[in-house]
């Protein structure tokens, strides 16, 4: 009993802060509520989608387009109606939720969606010194992490999934596979008739009959027709620029050859000059939809090269037809219905060209926006685990923390795997402020590509100071006086090795954010030449936690991870399964062991009962196994 009065006492006085109000978000409020918590505030950043409503059961359709945080609030408060619920519908990477925010309350709870804004908590939490309770789901799969400082690692010492990227020549002359499509759909063609004209593009812009011209192909002209012009397009994209690509014969040695399709080929004549209704919509202020002017209506169904040809050509003249006002300014959005039949529809023409299976638009839509579809009971599993460990850190009980796993299959006839926490990694450049090393060629780079690829991209800074030594040589944010704004932006233009402070081989860089309380440092060793397949960037940051890029198992099937997403298989030997008595063990040696006891047990049931643990929340989730056993044991808490 005294545990229990223990446990209500801490739990009644407790403030607790929350970031998401999504599908774990939803469960987590209700379950706090539920459980005696009377403080809680909430950040959320989101408005409630038509999408939301299957999961996320604090919601109804009346919501749509209200903020989630508010919402949220207002359902828990009708069955709980004295308890203290503070909605922020707000970012929480704006300065109003800096150190001295978070150090108000007891214990913070992330059910976020994405990683940038989960390192931004992370170095708050640890500025703070405030414990954070990390959480994610992917399907059926979902995790707890406890993380304190001093105690246990923080979010960032291990390798976290970050955006997989392709190399160019595969998404414009080799794709062979389906994900490589709609990258080639998403990024190089509808960024290029959509959106930004100055943005740089690796599309081919020169048409058969003027190829040493400067003409940009995609460029309408003044008095041309629409039809003619989608016409021009697909001709272009998918007849010409193959027919250019096939000229190069050594590309294709050892490749299968694509070939080239044109309108002609795809569609019969009268069918292009009836393709599509969109002049006819009775209704204007519907959304716009090739789908619907074309009378499709199953988006799990596959259509055919002539669909797909269909669907291209009417939902590119709806663009200019209905929404010319955006072009210009459009960015891919995976809830932009018109813009999802676009890319299925390209990237299936494309596919069909390379030989490659089409899909039909509800898978595209998945890889196109990263999407593993939510499991509501996952997101209560795991609600109700991050609160049993929030008040284990709000006792202090440290000794009994525990990362909890969801698992898919049953393993050893568990689905949920508690291991004890990891120590802090002494070489995290973020909770234990080790240097890293960045390979540079400091006589061609500017100070801009530095901060934006290496300190703003990976390191994930917002408002960054760079010092050399004891100069200043940049600092982002507001109040800075006019004359040095204007200093620092002449020092982002300037080379490193020309700077007022020169950067060369072994000069050390200070790199601060305020907002964040953040501080590492960076030495530089000057190198000459970059891969440019391999080192895309021009430089190699080494000390951070770059991406990991596998395979995820799943009911035996191995499968490509989605272009944003990363995982880890689990790649065990004979070795691996001896266990000695009393060794703490990692998850994945757990159960790597029990697998292979399996496999000998029954060897034909191998691969059916992997292990995978998710590294995100529910609603655009990235896939990954904790880390590879085989890079060394690690110390856990004791």
């Amino acid at each position: 009993m005294a545990a229990a009065a223990s446990s209500e006492e801490v739990v009644k006085g407790a403030k607790v802060l929350m970031v998401g109000a999504g599908g774990i978000g939803c469960e987590l409020l209700k379950t706090l509520a539920l459980s005696g918590f009377s403080d809680i505030h909430i950040i959320d950043l989101d408005t409630i989608e038509v999408s939301n409503l299957n999961r996320q059961f604090l919601f109804r359709q009346s919501h749509v387009g209200q903020s989630k945080a508010k919402v949220a609030r207002d359902a828990v408060l009708k069955f709980r109606p004295n308890i203290n619920i503070t909605p922020y519908h707000a970012n929480v990477k704006d300065s109003t939720f800096n150190v001295e925010f978070f150090k108000q309350f007891n214990v913070v709870l992330n059910g976020l969606d994405n990683l940038d804004a989960r390192r931004h908590v992370n170095r708050l939490c640890l500025a703070a010194e405030v414990p954070l309770v990390e959480s994610g789901t992917t399907g059926f799969l979902g995790q707890v992490t406890v993380h304190v400082k001093g105690k246990t690692e923080c979010y960032e010492c291990q390798p976290k999934p970050v955006p997989k990227s392709y190399p160019v020549c595969t998404i414009t002359s080799t794709p062979s596979k389906f994900v490589h499509c709609i990258v080639w759909a998403k990024d190089l063609l509808f960024a290029k008739l959509f959106g930004d004209k100055n943005q740089d593009n690796d599309l081919n812009v020169h048409s058969k009959d003027d190829s040493s011209s400067k003409t940009d192909v995609f460029e309408r002209n003044v008095d041309e027709d629409l039809s003619q012009y989608a016409q021009r397009i697909y001709d272009h994209v998918f007849g010409y620029n193959i027919e250019t690509a096939l000229s190069n014969e050594e590309t294709w040695k050892n490749r299968k050859k694509p070939y080239p399709i044109y309108v002609r080929d795809a569609l019969p004549e009268d069918a292009v000059q009836q393709n599509g209704s969109s002049r006819d919509h009775k209704n204007e202020e519907q959304e716009p939809s090739a789908m619907v002017s074309l009378g499709l209506r199953n988006p799990q169904e596959i259509w055919s090269l002539a669909d797909n040809s269909r669907v291209f050509l009417e939902a590119l003249k709806l663009f200019f037809d209905k929404r010319e006002k955006e072009i210009g300014n459009l960015v891919f959005d995976k809830d932009d219905q018109l813009a999802v039949e676009f890319v299925t529809a390209a990237a299936n023409i494309r596919a069909s060209s390379f030989g490659i299976p089409l899909h039909s638009l509800f898978e595209a839509k998945g890889v196109a926006g990263n999407i593993v579809h939510a499991v509501a009971t996952t997101n209560a599993i795991i609600a109700g685990l991050i609160v049993i460990e929030a008040i284990k850190v709000l006792k202090d009980d440290y000794q009994n923390y525990r990362m909890t796993y969801c698992l898919e299959h049953p393993t050893r006839k568990m689905l949920l795997m508690p291991v004890e926490p990891f120590e802090p990694n002494a070489s995290c450049y973020v909770c234990s402020e080790t240097p890293l090393v960045l390979e540079v060629n400091t006589k061609t780079t500017k100070l801009r590509e530095v901060i934006d690829k290496v300190i703003k991209s990976k390191l994930g800074m917002n408002l960054p100071l760079v010092m050399v030594g004891a100069t200043l040589v940049f600092e982002d944010g507001e109040g800075l006086e006019p004359d040095e704004a204007e200093n620092y932006a002449l020092n982002l233009e300037k080379v490193l090795a020309e700077l007022p402070a020169p950067v060369v081989n072994d000069t050390k860089l200070t790199v601060e954010d305020f907002q964040q309380e953040l501080k590492c440092s960076i030495n530089i060793k000057h190198r000459d030449e970059f891969d440019v397949e391999k080192e895309p960037d021009g430089m190699v940051l080494a000390g951070w936690s770059g991406p990991v890029d596998k395979q995820v198992t799943s009911n035996g099937d191995k499968r490509s991870v989605p272009a944003s997403s990363s995982a880890d298989d689990v790649d065990s030997t004979a070795e691996d399964a001896l266990v000695k008595p009393g060794m703490k063990r990692k998850l994945n040696e757990i159960l790597e062991s029990q697998e292979n006891f399996d496999a000998l047990q029954n060897p034909s049931e191998v691969g059916s009962s992997s292990a995978q643990v998710v590294e995100d929340d529910d609603d655009d989730d990235m896939v990954m196994l904790d880390e590879d056993p085989k890079k060394g044991k690690k110390k856990r808490l004791q």
